[in-house]
């Protein structure tokens, strides 16, 4: 395989790789921009590896442009606005990045990746017609996901009682989280303690008032920002002796104590499909918004050692992956 190409442009990076052979591929080369928050190059070398796969050739049938913004709506709206008239597609990251899409971009195609509740939310019409120039894969349209962490939880620690909700304010995702957790919360017979930031500067902070609150345990509600800050997160978590719940295993491998959510390498093959699938010429409108295809769950011994907890034998054996 040859080395990877990387170039500077409208101050972000265009992508190129190995050619794959695919017979009598024709037509101009698609742009195709890529706005994100998080610094980890792994999930678009994934969507770079699927794309090839299906026969992609940087600078004959596509060029990736891929820029990195801060995790915040105006952030969002203000990179897509600079980008949406240099390329022909956009690929966004994050219901925060897909909200800003929704908002900026008129006509042109934009397939989101790890959205939650997209019609909740009102991105999409429904899951099976967006009826917009808009589709792509949910993180999680299911509202039982958030009452299995809480059970997870419950299953860790049997007397559990008050669980502390880590949230970035102004996130989309939240409303249907917590809603979700008020939820299923009788059923475990746990109070919830919202906890709410607007920038990584304010998580020491949110971890001293759960400390005041007296919070046991802690769900950390998926986004954006809580995503490009696991490792703040796991470090204070653990600094506070709070067993934590996540939706990113990779926060697990920071140091969190357990995850259960999709695997996002997999939701970027998703998403190379459906931009294989519109360059083909077919519309966002007529592609249905896709599931994840697996959750996985997570598990930290070596922090579960560290806050003096014994987990389940069967929630161990029941995990995907262990982390020890």
């Amino acid at each position: 395989m040859k080395r990877r190409e990387f170039m500077g442009l409208l101050g972000g990076t265009v992508i190129g790789w190995p050619t794959y052979s695919r017979a009598d591929w024709t037509g101009k080369a698609w742009r195709v921009g890529i706005v994100r928050a998080s610094a980890n190059d792994r999930d678009v070398r994934e969507l770079e590896r699927r794309l090839a796969d299906l026969g992609y050739t940087s600078g004959k049938n596509v060029v990736l442009i891929d820029q990195l913004t801060e995790p915040t709506p105006e952030a969002f709206e203000k990179v897509i606005a600079s980008l949406i008239s240099s390329i022909d597609l956009l690929v966004v990251v994050g219901t925060i990045g897909a909200v800003a899409a929704r908002k900026v971009v008129a006509t042109k195609p934009v397939v989101f990746v790890s959205v939650g509740a997209p019609v909740e939310i009102g991105l999409v019409e429904s899951l099976a017609r967006p009826g917009g120039n808009l589709t792509g894969i949910t993180f999680e349209a299911a509202s039982e996901t958030y009452a299995k962490r809480l059970q997870i939880l419950k299953e860790i620690m049997p007397k559990l009682n008050r669980v502390a909700v880590l949230q970035a304010n102004g996130d989309r995702n939240v409303k249907f989280a917590m809603a979700s957790l008020e939820r299923a919360a009788p059923d475990f017979a746990v109070g919830l303690l919202p906890f709410g930031v607007n920038s990584a500067s304010d998580l020491a902070g949110a971890f001293d008032e759960m400390e005041r609150g007296q919070a046991e345990a802690l769900i950390v509600v998926a986004g954006l920002l809580t995503y490009a800050s696991g490792q703040r997160i796991a470090d204070l978590a653990l600094a506070h002796r709070l067993p934590s719940c996540h939706a990113f295993i990779e926060t697990v491998a920071a140091g969190g104590l357990v995850s259960l959510g999709p695997n996002l390498l997999e939701v970027w093959g998703q998403a190379a499909g459906y931009i294989d699938k519109i360059v083909r010429g077919a519309e966002p409108r007529e592609l249905p918004v896709q599931q994840p295809t697996r959750y996985v769950l997570a598990v930290n011994l070596k922090t579960a050692k560290a806050l003096d907890l014994t987990l389940p034998q069967s929630l161990i054996a029941r995990a995907d992956d262990v982390i020890e």
